[in-house]
């Protein structure tokens, strides 16, 4: 079971997610927030703080300590964005940024990794090898912060990278345990059917796009349940659909919009190209036009053996075995951490976050979802392991508490 971090350090890191939360910014415009993080990680002893972007923050801690074993360098990944969404859940400490919302929990990312620098910053003397905590702007959105960071080259040299994210489908002092793909990749489309409109009384003489639009919609499905083999089976969502104004006119065009969620590379290219001759040839064959728009999002996370490995030991040595859980399936989320997890050996895990006392445990981006402040402290504790595990930050665990 863990032990205690100091209170000085928990209640900092508390006080420092409230921050975040009062004051949530949208991707791209984390002005304020990356502000407070850099001018806090420079009150730190032994950190190099720079600013690889408008609104991210890097901080570096190079380790005097020399020894016989390998020197490594390690990188912690924390997000800072926040999500358009007006909160509602009942805490003291609300969204002071109408429409805003740290409804994904990146508040307390950011607030356990400021902790962890926090406890790090002051064992350069210890450590052997290169610590980078990472904190991510523009997670939410498109290409995503990550993407950038990596051709600024904060991943340059790094032997190994860890994140952890809040989940409120598990109780405080949990955390869950994945190797190999964590979360899937996704890819949105946009489909325009473009017929001859007519009045409704005579749709002989139309090219009707409704009528086709809904064989696309349905022959969509035929890509999940016949063309990939059931064990790499993507999901595939049609969200929209949307076609005339008025009861009595056959339209001009309709227009369909959803989702393809995939676990490995290849099925994520088939499915985009099955898509696509569906589309193609159903509206060929009724003699209609058609687009499609695509909109490519996050590959999948992926989380390598070794460094999971590394996740595992250092869990055992915070929680309790059987409140390790082990997750046998990858979720349809999407990271952008894959940006990292592409090009480095990493590991991102779920920490649990829910106190029963809060009820009904909202999902993330929910304007009611909440988080047990009492998980922060799990969650710098695992930072600092990991940091003891690859740098030969011998014992601070057992002078943390």
């Amino acid at each position: 079971m863990m032990k205690t971090i100091q209170k000085t350090v928990v209640d900092e890191v508390i006080s420092w997610r409230r921050h975040f939360h009062e004051n949530p910014e949208l991707s791209y415009q984390e002005h304020q927030t990356s502000e407070f993080i850099y001018r806090k990680l420079k009150t730190f002893t032994g950190l190099e703080v720079t600013r690889p972007t408008e609104t991210s923050v890097l901080a570096v801690l190079k380790g005097a300590k020399k020894s016989p074993r390998k020197s490594n360098t390690i990188s912690f990944r924390a997000d800072i964005d926040a999500l358009p969404i007006e909160e509602e859940a009942d805490i003291e400490y609300k969204s002071k940024n109408p429409g805003v919302m740290h409804a994904c929990g990146h508040d307390a990312h950011a607030a356990m990794l400021l902790g962890a620098a926090k406890v790090l910053s002051g064992k350069k003397d210890e450590i052997n090898g290169e610590i980078r905590f990472i904190f991510q702007h523009a997670e939410e959105v498109l290409p995503g912060g990550a993407q950038e960071l990596v051709k600024k080259g904060v991943m340059e040299g790094v032997d190994y990278a860890f994140a952890l994210h809040v989940t409120p489908y598990e109780r405080t002092g949990t955390i869950c345990l994945r190797e190999g793909v964590f979360c899937a990749a996704a890819d949105d489309f946009e489909i325009k059917i473009i017929g001859q409109g007519g009045h409704a009384s005579t749709p002989e003489l139309t090219v009707d796009p409704l009528i086709i639009g809904a064989e696309i919609t349905t022959n969509i499905q035929h890509i999940v349940s016949r063309k990939i083999s059931a064990l790499r089976t993507p999901v595939i969502s049609v969200t929209q659909f949307h076609s005339g104004s008025a009861l009595n006119v056959i339209p001009e065009y309709a227009e369909i919009g959803g989702t393809i969620r995939s676990l490995d590379s290849d099925s994520r290219v088939k499915a985009r190209e099955y898509l696509e001759q569906i589309v193609k040839g159903i509206s060929e064959t009724h003699g209609a036009k058609c687009e499609v728009t695509w909109y490519l999002g996050y590959p999948a996370v992926v989380n390598d053996k070794a460094a999971v490995d590394i996740s595992r030991t250092v869990m055992e040595g915070i929680f309790e075995e059987n409140n390790i859980i082990q997750v046998d399936d990858p979720m349809f989320g999407t990271e952008d951490f894959s940006a990292f997890s592409e090009i480095v050996p990493s590991s991102m895990q779920f920490l649990g976050v829910h106190d029963n006392e809060f009820g009904k445990a909202y999902p993330l981006h929910h304007p009611k979802f909440k988080v047990d402040e009492k998980a922060l402290g799990y969650g710098v504790r695992y930072f600092v392991g990991i940091a003891d595990n690859l740098c030969g930050h011998q014992n601070n665990l057992e002078s943390m508490g």
